[in-house]
């Protein structure tokens, strides 16, 4: 359960929401008295998120996109604007693995569709949603990466380099945000129980692995107005932040 109090008030963006991490999030920041706009491509799924959050008394504004669509991207900010003003909190989590071979196998189009979704998407929206989080008396931009960035794991390439892009991303957006109450941080969830995890490892048995649902309450207390950090990792495994440091 989650503080029903924590994120009262808050408008907050899940992308990815209908699926793993960002389903389980959307829903935990909606009990936690945020409105969560819920972006996701299918329609259907983000319909069935809806009903949840709705049955469990809380609210909820769909919007079907697919964050290849940077116009739509765009337009998403300027919906937000029209509509509350301004935005409190950032989920980024959408993602996709790509292809698992060695770097000179992997087809240009799988290379181009991983990084427009892991990287280029994210930057779109910070793009669009930057002047509507600064509005906030505290924004909160949280991205979802990936130990792959540093552990750099063979096969991995596409996942593991538009992670560590992400990271880049993100803290650069950190030190150009350092003198505003916005705060960002990122997120190693590990190894988890997704459809992700299982199309990257189809031979591992997925119940040796944390459920999404138990970092949820996690990404709850980073988006709350009262946490303070920023450019730090959350290490999900181990609960602790990391700093990221320069090479000696």
């Amino acid at each position: 359960m989650t503080d029903k109090k924590s994120l009262a008030g808050r408008i907050a963006v899940v992308t990815g929401a209908t699926r793993g991490i960002g389903y389980f999030a959307a829903k935990a920041m909606a009990e936690a008295g945020a409105h969560v706009v819920a972006v996701a491509r299918t329609q259907g799924a983000l319909e069935e998120l809806d009903d949840e959050i709705r049955a469990a008394g809380g609210a909820c504004t769909l919007v079907p996109l697919d964050l290849t669509d940077g116009p739509g991207i765009d337009r998403l900010g300027g919906a937000i604007n029209e509509r509350w003003g301004r935005l409190d909190i950032l989920l980024a989590n959408a993602g996709i693995l790509g292809t698992l071979s060695p770097l000179g196998h992997v087809q240009a189009k799988d290379w181009d569709k991983v990084m427009a979704i892991n990287v280029t998407a994210n930057w779109r929206l910070i793009r669009s949603l930057d002047p509507l989080l600064k509005r906030s008396e505290a924004g909160r931009a949280i991205f979802i990466s990936s130990g792959v960035a540093h552990s750099l794991k063979p096969f991995w390439g596409p996942y593991a380099v538009s992670k560590a892009a992400l990271e880049a991303l993100a803290r650069t957006y950190a030190h150009e945000t350092q003198k505003s109450p916005i705060k960002v941080v990122m997120v190693d969830p590990g190894a988890m129980r997704t459809a992700m995890r299982a199309q990257a490892m189809p031979g591992e048995d997925p119940e040796t692995l944390p459920h999404p649902s138990e970092i949820a309450p996690d990404l709850v207390k980073l988006a709350a107005p009262d946490f303070e950090r920023t450019d730090v990792l959350f290490d999900f495994r181990s609960k602790a932040f990391q700093n990221f440091h320069t090479p000696a």
